[in-house]
């Protein structure tokens, strides 16, 4: 499915943009979570990296036939610190994301009937509001100078939806069955 509008593309370019900063960026905190004695926060910030790969993928695809350079804005956290300060980057981030760019992406390709953008989108937003909650449950820990009580994560590999201690039978967001989910314990 092309995408026919330039502001679907460049929102999807941006998006893109974003989740494969974030993706990196929790790759780097989930090392420091480590050196913290922090290992379940740093598995965490692992797992959803892979989802905010996920997403960076689902982006991706959906622009494979705008090919081109492209000069890309898009929202990031920069820094590394304490664990506990990395977490309220980390919060910051998916706050933003749920509150304002999705939301107005979202609209956007809805509005411009742009079918593979809206689904990229709407399985973006729905794991980055469960990230939020994720992230703030690490950062109660992390204040204390302690590590988060943690099972195993889930993250679906199509459309990165995140479950803590047992992957469902299928995915609520996308439908696709258990297997699909990467585990991280």
């Amino acid at each position: 499915m092309a995408v026919n509008n330039d502001m679907t593309a460049d929102f999807l370019r941006s998006a893109y943009g974003g989740e494969s900063m974030a993706h990196m960026r929790y790759l780097i905190w989930g090392d420091i979570a480590d050196k913290e004695n922090m290992p379940n926060i740093g598995r965490l910030f692992r797992a959803i990296a892979y989802a905010e790969w996920a997403h960076a993928d689902n982006h991706f695809r959906v622009l494979k036939e705008r090919v081109g350079d492209y000069s890309v804005t898009a929202g990031g956290v920069f820094g590394a610190g304490k664990t506990a300060d990395n977490l309220e980057g980390a919060i910051g981030g998916e706050l933003h994301e749920v509150e304002q760019m999705y939301p107005v992406y979202l609209e956007t390709a809805r509005y411009q009937e742009e079918k593979g953008a809206e689904k990229a989108f709407h399985y973006a937003l729905e794991a980055e509001k469960i990230h939020v909650k994720l992230f703030q449950k690490a950062q109660e820990a992390a204040k204390q100078g302690k590590d988060m009580e943690l099972g195993p994560v889930y993250i679906c590999a199509v459309c990165g939806h995140t479950v803590t201690d047992n992957a469902p039978d299928a995915c609520p967001i996308c439908g696709v069955k258990k297997e699909m989910f990467k585990a991280f314990e």
